[in-house]
């Protein structure tokens, strides 16, 4: 049985707080680090000494595959990306990788998709209770994804009524993108409708704008790979610089009570 094992990690939103237990430790087990530049440079102290590859954005591929190579070789690996790996993360590409080579689990490399916190839960976090009730979650990316195909399910949330979480809603290339997905949304929802942009969510570049529908592209110097945007459904409203979306208890229960107390 090969000893090798590659461990797929989600470093969460890159403030060490917010990195699981998990990735600390298999992190600290293992002798090649391979990510994103941007990625690696959130875990510098914890890799000091280790065997470090260093990737552009694009490369996703020659990452995967080197890391799978190595832990074939009997290393122990650990291919890291921010947010969770398995929510537009590095887990899936190596599964399809894996897939074709016929890797079969418990038989060739151990192979573990350590989770993380994602963006939708960071940003979330930030803004107050966005996520109370069903929401979807779209990129904005349309690398690997064709356009229309990301305009059928903006519709859909939009039609459904599904607060909206959007990752990746702009870059230098991509500027039409989030102007025709606000156009859907404005087909369904009120112009007033609640919106959060954050950006670099618990990084030292933190930006946080509560703002609405009809004014979320007023905004534009905010927007990039590390933003993510949540647009809120009928039920979400703006109250003390947060972004409230209501579970529905009120329509079940008091929900303000008088709790008296013994002396």
């Amino acid at each position: 049985m090969n000893s090798g094992k590659l461990y797929v990690v989600g470093l969460g939103p890159g403030h060490h707080d917010h990195m699981t237990f998990r990735a600390n430790e298999v992190i600290s087990q293992s002798e090649i680090i391979i990510g994103y530049d941007t990625y690696i440079s959130l875990i510098e102290k914890l890799i000091e000494g280790k065997e470090v590859y260093r990737y552009a954005m694009t490369q996703e591929v020659e990452r995967a595959n080197q890391a799978i190579e190595y832990a074939e070789k009997g290393r122990i690996v650990s291919l890291v990306s921010s947010g969770d790996p398995g929510i537009y993360g590095m887990i899936g590409l190596i599964y399809e990788i894996l897939a074709e080579k016929g890797w079969k689990n418990g038989e060739g490399i151990y192979l573990e998709c350590v989770p993380g916190v994602s963006s939708l839960n960071s940003c979330a976090a930030l803004i107050g209770s966005p996520l109370m009730t069903d929401f979807a979650v779209v990129s904005m990316s349309d690398l690997l994804v064709p356009w229309d195909m990301i305009v059928k399910r903006v519709e859909a949330a939009a039609l459904g009524d599904y607060v909206t979480v959007i990752y990746n809603p702009a870059s230098k290339k991509r500027i039409h993108q989030l102007r025709d997905t606000r156009d859907i949304f404005l087909k369904y929802r009120n112009p007033d409708t609640p919106v959060a942009i954050v950006k670099g969510a618990y990084r030292d570049s933190q930006a946080v704008a509560l703002t609405t529908l009809n004014k979320m592209l007023e905004h534009q110097d905010m927007l990039g790979m590390i933003t993510t945007v949540i647009v809120g459904n009928s039920s979400t409203f703006h109250y003390n610089n947060m972004m409230i979306n209501p579970r529905g208890y009120r329509s079940k229960y008091e929900i303000v009570k008088e709790v008296s107390s013994s002396t």
